[in-house]
This record gives structure tokens, C-alpha cells and sequence, in this order.
């Protein structure tokens, strides 16, 4: 196996905690309504457009002509942004800052709509410590998509065989290794520093 050179974060349920369902145990006190708006309205197929780069002045207009009985909760899914992230793992928080500390060369790749991002490096101050990021909603890009891979290697001048990837979702991990990357999926911080030290990083 080539050396590891890079070593490349996905954000989301890696480094910190999202489940959008945490500000509608409020808003939507019903748990069998609840899930039926997540599961229908707000889904993740809309969601990741933002992801892509879609505004959200877009996504609720046209979310709220289909579902016009509950503009209000789907505008407060922007609002409420917020409370979908609480707070950091900080375990593997603690893995990823010491990476940096040590002098290797971190970097991040996320799907991200651009002004949470924004939001989100104002709140957790280690999201600006790597060397650099590639959000997908800067560049309508969205992982697994190989051109992102592609995108961010180019960007940050890494050779796609020395590079690591780290990532929660199986498909995007896969997406990684389709561009030429080394790659693990993520589960929690145990096994995150089990397989870094399987690969001689620990």
C-alpha cells in the first residue's frame, strides 16, 4: 500500500453531530407526524440540493408549492439550522487536531451547503485549523461524484494514491477509492484510531 501523504476529513457525523430531526421534537411534538414531514417534506433528496449549491430562498418556494400546509415548518428547517448541530464528537476531534499538530498535511472534503459551512466554522474554531476545505456547495459538486474528488486533489495539490479518506457514508468512501484514493469509513473515534494505526498514522 502507497504511503499516506494526506489525510482528508468529511465533516458531518465525523467530526460533528447532524440529525435535523433535533429542532422538530419541538416544532412537531407528534413523533408519527414528525416522521412523516422528515421522511416527505423536508427529505434528504431536497436537502442535498442545498448541498449542491442551491439557494434556500429556492428550495422552500418550491418545497412550500408542494406542500403549502406546512411552509412554516419547512422554513423553519433554515432556521433552525442551528440545533441540528449541537455539538462536536470530541474524540475524534481530538484525533484529527493532533493530525495537524503532528505536521500531517489535513484537509477537508464536505457536502455543505455554502452558508452553514460558514456558520459552522464560526462555531466549532477547529473546522478552520487544516490546511484547507472543498465544500460542495461553492462548487455544485456533491460527493460521491468523482469530480469532486478530482476537484479537491487538484486543489490542494494531493497525489490521489497517497491520500486518505475519511468519511461516514459507505458510498462516498467508495466514491473516494473509484478517484484513486486510500479510503475508511468512519464509525466512531475507536475504530477510527485502530485503522490510522493499521496504517502506520498512529
Amino acid at each position: 500500500m502507497t504511503q499516506i501523504d494526506h489525510i482528508v476529513f468529511d465533516i458531518g457525523k465525523v467530526l460533528i453531530h447532524y440529525d435535523p430531526e433535533l429542532p422538530y421534537r419541538d416544532l412537531i411534538p407528534d413523533a408519527t407526524e414528525r416522521r412523516w414531514f422528515l421522511d416527505n417534506v423536508t427529505t434528504g433528496d431536497w436537502n442535498i440540493e442545498q448541498d449542491r449549491g442551491r439557494s434556500w430562498e429556492e428550495a422552500e418556494t418550491l418545497l412550500i408549492a408542494d406542500h403549502p400546509d406546512h411552509a412554516e415548518n419547512i422554513r423553519a428547517f433554515r432556521q433552525h439550522w442551528h440545533k441540528m448541530v449541537p455539538h462536536a464528537y470530541d474524540d475524534s476531534v481530538a484525533i484529527f487536531e493532533g493530525l495537524i499538530e503532528e505536521g500531517r498535511d489535513v484537509t477537508m472534503l464536505t457536502n455543505f451547503a455554502a452558508d452553514t459551512f460558514s456558520e459552522a466554522q464560526e462555531r466549532f474554531a477547529f473546522l478552520k485549523k487544516p490546511r484547507g476545505v472543498t465544500v460542495s456547495g461553492h462548487h455544485r459538486l456533491l460527493k460521491p461524484d468523482v469530480a469532486i474528488y478530482e476537484l479537491h486533489a487538484c486543489t490542494f495539490g494531493l497525489d490521489p494514491a497517497a491520500t486518505l479518506f475519511i468519511d461516514d457514508s459507505a458510498k462516498n468512501v467508495e466514491g473516494a477509492k473509484g478517484a484513486g484514493w486510500q479510503a475508511v469509513q468512519f464509525t466512531n473515534a475507536e475504530r477510527l484510531e485502530r485503522d490510522l494505526k493499521g496504517l502506520g498514522i498512529l
